[in-house]
């Protein structure tokens, strides 16, 4: 397990899930789910969001053995998403004088949860830097809304230093499973928070007066060292700017020709000098990866194959999430195929003009079943064109 050790007085008590095969009911997981829970020990103590229901029972024994036989004070909301929020109501019946805090936003969507419990005497409402004193910790309250829900709020332990971030800085991934951050981080960001990039810009601007020293996510692991990188990684992802130089060919094809041609294009992008070029087979491969590569590369060539006057279902997918998700500051260049009425050009055209500041280049190259000499010719043009634009 990726090291969870927090300080003798705050205390991880979260727990993976091995065996989730989809996030939100739809981000394929290789490697399962990590969902965090924090509890502060102090003159009064506090937890810091509760957990999944699937994972209820751990979190559950996590909790009663770090209390050591005392009792919550107050239960943090941080975030009113059932992955976190569905243990909300067993604890709050459980200790009945634990107060709840959130903000007045927490509390109109708690009653959507848990209607059964009464708040007249039990919330606490919260504003912009307030402070809860619990003794040698002092916590201090900063609202998050739309990263990724408009109740969303961080918590600032003034003392140790650490930002509970809510679901900033999460990743995909159990705990047990130790790989690299960015590629999975920025799978979770694009996929749960990628609409939200003025939000983030937002609530970054309030982390940089923040000495932070730590930050403590609900999903994935804590960061304790170089969290210049993680911040500078965010604040990249919601300003939209690309990652890194390359060419992304994102790939929609029915009998493998519009394949072929999206790996010839590759090809003749490489030998014209492209750094990096990545092709992605939208029918086979993950669409939350690609919707990654796609934000991760300056570049995007979108190659579909026509279906029923329009766009081949696998590419118009990948362009509505990218479309939903602020796709924007990017250079584009479109391949087409159709044996008898290329449709998928126009309809990609269509899509990405809905886009901030998309530059589409020419040529379309328009395929008539598989591709020829006079594709291979436009093509080349094309690839001038990708290589000589940029984003």
């Amino acid at each position: 397990m990726t090291d969870m050790e927090i300080s003798e007085n705050i205390k991880w008590i979260g727990a993976s899930d091995n065996d989730l095969k989809l996030f939100e009911s739809q981000y394929i997981l290789e490697h399962g789910m990590s969902y965090n829970s924090y509890l502060i020990k102090d003159e009064k103590n506090v937890i810091l969001d509760t957990i999944d229901e699937k994972v209820t029972d751990i979190w559950q024994k996590n909790l009663e053995k770090e209390l050591e036989g005392k009792k919550p004070d107050y239960l943090i909301i941080s975030h009113m998403e059932p992955d976190h929020a569905y243990n909300i109501g067993k604890i709050a019946k459980k200790y009945p004088e634990m107060k709840l805090v959130g903000n007045q936003m927490t509390f109109n969507i708690f009653s959507n949860f848990f209607s059964d419990i009464d708040l007249s005497k039990r919330k606490v409402i919260v504003t912009e830097g307030d402070i809860l004193d619990i003794g040698k910790h002092k916590l201090q309250f900063f609202m998050a809304p739309m990263v990724h829900w408009p109740e969303v709020m961080v918590t600032y332990e003034q003392t140790e230093k650490i930002l509970f971030s809510a679901d900033g800085f999460g990743k995909f991934g159990s705990l047990e499973h130790d790989e690299e951050w960015d590629c999975e981080a920025r799978r979770y960001y694009f996929g749960i928070v990628g609409k939200y990039g003025e939000q983030v810009q937002a609530l970054l601007k309030k982390a940089a007066t923040l000495d932070i020293k730590m930050i403590c996510p609900l999903h994935g692991p804590i960061l304790k060292e170089n969290l210049e990188y993680y911040i500078n990684k965010y604040d990249i992802w919601s300003k939209y700017e690309p990652e890194e130089e390359g060419i992304f060919i994102a790939v929609a094809s029915i009998y493998g020709n519009t394949l072929e041609a999206a790996k010839e294009m590759a090809k003749i992008l490489e030998e014209k000098g492209a750094k990096k070029v990545v092709v992605s087979d939208l029918s086979r491969e993950d669409w939350a990866e690609a919707i990654e590569d796609a934000f991760k590369y300056s570049k995007l060539i979108v190659a579909s194959s026509s279906y029923n006057m329009g766009i081949f279902p696998p590419m118009e997918h990948f362009l509505r999430h990218l479309n939903a998700r602020n796709y924007q500051k990017r250079t584009v260049g479109i391949i087409e195929n159709g044996s008898w009425a290329p449709s998928a050009g126009r309809g990609m055209k269509a899509i990405l003009e809905g886009m901030k500041d998309i530059k589409i280049v020419e040529p379309m190259v328009t395929i008539k079943s598989r591709m020829n000499e006079e594709n291979r010719i436009n093509m080349e043009k094309l690839a001038d064109e990708m290589l000589k634009n940029n984003a």
